[in-house]
């Protein structure tokens, strides 16, 4: 089990019970930094206990159940967060001294809160019948019936005043009868006083995770993630008009532009339901051939090293050809950020294309235009 999933899945199984109006929304005051809060959730192992410490920017979290017939070891994780880095590390408390797993994360990492933060906009429709006051393990509540799409019956759900923390979710699955899927059974919203646990040292021997997608490309671009988009995949919103297309190759980490030593072949007649079969070799004095569907090598039109693709459409191939033999192809996805935008391939080493790089789109930043 993922620790670091355990936020997501709750609260995408909570947005679906919870729901509020925009103005329940806002009267709750901002969530603390320092809490403790234990529950048990039943979503994904029966009698699943969760204690969430937080203190500022680092969270601990430890599940754990009891030894029973499909495990007679038990369970027992404990996950040491730091937030704003975006790294997890965990141990298995059931092998002491063992060892520590580091892992990346993004978003939600369990904060008890999220349900509150993440309720679902669109829901905000649906009509919620007030059940009055309740008490969950002796904590003030207000109850709410909300019909939830593809479920039997309404959900109940209590929730704290102060904050809009979610305290008990019941719900009837097809063919169940209504359960609690989650309950919290105590909370503070102090900052702990002796603060979160400090990472065991096979944790702290273990070393930072490896790095997150975005370290990666900012480590290859020398700039901020934000200001790039990975090409080669498809755009949630496709860019509705076209735009011309800057295509530069850089050098991964100093950028400086590789003008010489590749050919570059394009097919802007891209159609993913009849593909075309692309055949790349090796013609008269060292030059590569290109061939296949609407290929067609435009290395005659590259000046200073950039090809322009005008009225770029919305996918088209990039076929390119190094000195040494090497090919590299990609689809590239179009995203239009300005009239002109650049695509940048950035790779890693021109001599050795199987060290791989990027494609990216460039959105904003130093990049976004061309050099003068």
């Amino acid at each position: 089990m993922s620790n670091g999933s355990r936020g997501k899945w709750l609260t995408g199984f909570a947005f679906l019970a919870f729901v509020a109006s925009p103005e329940l929304v806002a009267q709750y005051a901002k969530a603390p930094d320092g809490y403790s809060v234990t529950e048990v959730n039943n979503m994904f192992a029966e009698g699943m206990t969760l204690e969430i410490t937080r203190d500022g920017t680092r969270a601990v979290v430890d599940q754990s159940y009891p030894p029973r017939a499909d495990n007679p070891k038990g369970y027992h994780t404990r996950t040491f967060y730091d937030i704003p880095a975006g790294k997890s590390y965990t141990q298995d408390l059931l092998q002491p001294g063992g060892p520590c797993t580091g892992a990346n994360f993004s978003g939600d990492w369990g904060d008890p809160f999220a349900m509150t933060a993440e309720i679902n906009a669109d829901a905000a429709k649906k009509p919620l019948k007030d059940l009055g006051p309740g008490t969950v393990n002796g904590m003030a509540a207000k109850v709410m019936e909300v019909p939830v799409e593809g479920m039997p019956a309404p959900a109940k759900v209590w929730v704290e005043g102060k904050y809009g923390l979610v305290l008990r979710l019941d719900m009837a699955m097809p063919g169940k009868p209504q359960t609690t899927f989650f309950e919290v059974k105590k909370v503070s919203f102090a900052r702990p006083a002796a603060g979160v646990p400090a990472q065991p040292a096979s944790c702290v021997a273990a070393g930072p995770p490896p790095p997150t997608e975005a370290e990666k490309i900012a480590a290859a671009t020398g700039g901020n993630a934000a200001d790039f988009v990975i090409a080669p995949i498809a755009p949630a919103t496709p860019s509705r008009n076209p735009c011309t297309v800057l295509l530069r190759t850089v050098r991964a980490g100093s950028m400086e532009p590789i003008t010489t030593g590749f050919q570059v072949a394009v097919d802007l007649t891209v159609d993913l339901d009849h593909p075309a079969g692309y055949k790349m070799g090796a013609g008269t004095g060292g030059k590569a051939t290109f061939a296949g569907g609407g290929l067609k090598e435009l290395t005659s039109q590259l000046q200073n090293g950039v090809l322009r693709i005008d009225n770029a459409p919305e996918k088209f191939d990039v076929e390119t050809a190094y000195s040494n033999g090497e090919f590299n192809g990609v689809l590239i996805y179009r995203q239009c950020f300005a009239p002109q935008t650049v695509l940048l391939h950035v790779v890693n080493d021109p001599a050795k294309l199987s060290d791989g790089g990027y494609w990216l789109w460039v959105k904003s930043g130093k990049y976004a235009r061309l050099p003068n």
